[in-house]
């Protein structure tokens, strides 16, 4: 059999180790992977001598603001800095306008995303009081999981009552379908925040002080417990504060389908940087103080975080700048950045390759239930791949990213070891550090998506059950 590529010369990275081997792909697919001379005939080779050949990175956090606002970003622009970014495959959150919120506006963001994409995607639905009715037809309309806004944030999308989280677990759960969880108790935020903002409080400080630690503490708690209740698969995104560790950890240890990501900014960032990048910085969970950031550091590497993503956030200059914080939109972009900042982690001794490779390919591929579809270099895999140059140094400019928000805390960070050239599905989308191939190559994972069987527990007292007519 011929193969369409072979790629000599590299070093392959697995969890388990890196291994000097060549990668054969055919049809799109992981054909081989071995020696050199074990490689089939090939249309093409590719030599990457004194570089590393990663699976590429799945950011399962990542608000492309397509449809609604396409001045901060779209799917081309968005998809083109994961591209360029070593990021193969993308999530996209539902806070669009219209929200993703029944199957009419999921098919309709669908054929965008497909249109626009570079790389492969999927999309959430959203969950709250005011969709449960619709979460049938978004299942059938192709969903990666689901999204439930226990905070406010950009968006404005209402947060549930924990009567409605607790009857939205209970739906979701039936489904298999995870749910990927803002977990920040909005009823602490919006009180903190009226206070502070009638004692004239409207610097990045009183961002941080509405929004203290215990926020995240509790709804991680809470989202455990409901979860356990109901036999719910959840994630919870942005983890930000060492506190929350605690709840999370000991709901793995009960049996609880709970898993979690951080983002490099509450690896690498902390309030020291407030008076640098005011406004700028401002983010939902925020960036906090230092001391958390070590425990974060610890839980990514052992494992109690599963996932490194990026919450990527874009906006506009102004809408960043504003010397009024509660009129700041919060997030920056981070796609593109983020292979970067942690390849220059894994320089400094902060983690391996492998451990790099765990936690932002193989983890999120297995947590939704695309491994080893996606998130492997074995035969059969998807030839989504990343190949890195661990010796890079490189500065950050925004200006030079391919988001249009050309705004972020990142900007003038050195870094050490690069992506300089992305695969998705075996055909190149960034060569040599610049974006090829036309748009629309991306498609939707749904179809290939295998969760487990649901495990539905307590489910005679779900709303449904106690709801239900008398025969």
């Amino acid at each position: 059999m011929k193969a369409d590529l072979v790629i000599n010369n590299g070093k392959i990275v697995s969890p388990d180790g890196v291994i000097e081997a060549s990668i054969a792909i055919k049809d799109g697919k992981v054909l081989a992977v071995g020696a050199a001379s074990a490689m089939p005939p090939a249309t093409e080779t590719f030599d990457a001598t004194g570089l590393h050949i990663l699976p590429g990175a799945i950011d399962d956090h990542v608000h492309f603001r397509d449809p609604g606002y396409p001045h901060k970003e779209d799917w081309e622009s968005g998809t083109a800095a994961a591209a360029v970014g070593g990021v193969t495959c993308v999530f996209d959150m539902p806070n669009t306008i219209p929200p993703t919120a029944n199957g009419e506006i999921l098919a309709a963001k669908h054929a965008i995303a497909a249109s626009k994409a570079h790389i492969d995607y999927g999309l959430y639905g959203l969950l709250g009081d005011n969709t449960i009715a619709t979460v049938p037809e978004l299942i059938d309309g192709g969903i990666i999981g689901f999204k439930l806004y226990m905070g406010n944030t950009f968006g404005k999308i209402p947060s549930p009552d924990t009567g409605a989280t607790l009857e939205c677990f209970e739906v979701a759960a039936a489904t298999g379908k995870r749910v990927s969880l803002h977990a920040e108790n909005n009823d602490i935020m919006e009180r903190r925040q009226k206070r502070l903002m009638a004692a004239g409080k409207r610097d990045q400080w009183a961002h941080l002080a509405a929004r203290p630690n215990v926020v995240a503490v509790e709804a991680v708690s809470r989202a455990a417990i409901l979860a356990e209740w109901t036999g719910a698969r959840i994630h919870v995104l942005h983890i930000s504060t060492a506190e929350e560790l605690r709840p999370l950890r000991e709901a793995k240890a009960r049996g609880v389908d709970i898993t979690g990501e951080t983002c490099p900014h509450y690896l690498m960032l902390s309030t020291d940087d407030y008076a640098r990048v005011p406004g700028i910085i401002a983010v939902n969970p925020p960036v906090r103080e230092k001391q958390n950031q070590e425990p974060i550091w610890g839980a990514l590497i052992d494992g109690s975080i599963d996932v490194i993503a990026t919450d990527h956030a874009p906006h506009a200059r102004e809408e960043k700048t504003r010397n009024d914080i509660w009129t700041v939109d919060c997030g920056f972009p981070g796609v593109e950045t983020q292979m970067p900042l942690m390849l220059t982690a894994v320089n400094e001794g902060r983690m391996s390759i492998s451990d790099y490779v765990r936690m932002s390919a193989v983890n999120p591929a297995r947590i939704w239930g695309l491994y080893p579809r996606k998130g492997a270099l074995l035969p059969g895999s998807d030839a989504d791949i990343a190949i890195v140059d661990l010796a890079r140094e490189h500065v950050i400019h925004d200006a030079e990213t391919q988001s249009r928000s050309k705004v972020s805390p990142w900007d003038g960070r050195k870094v050490r070891g690069l992506p300089i050239h992305t695969l998705v599905r075996g055909r190149f989308v960034m060569k040599d550090r610049k974006l090829v191939g036309a748009k629309g190559w991306g498609r939707s994972v749904h179809a290939i998506q295998a969760m487990p069987e649901p495990k539905v527990l307590n489910a005679e007292h779900s709303m449904q059950s106690i709801t239900r007519a008398s025969a």
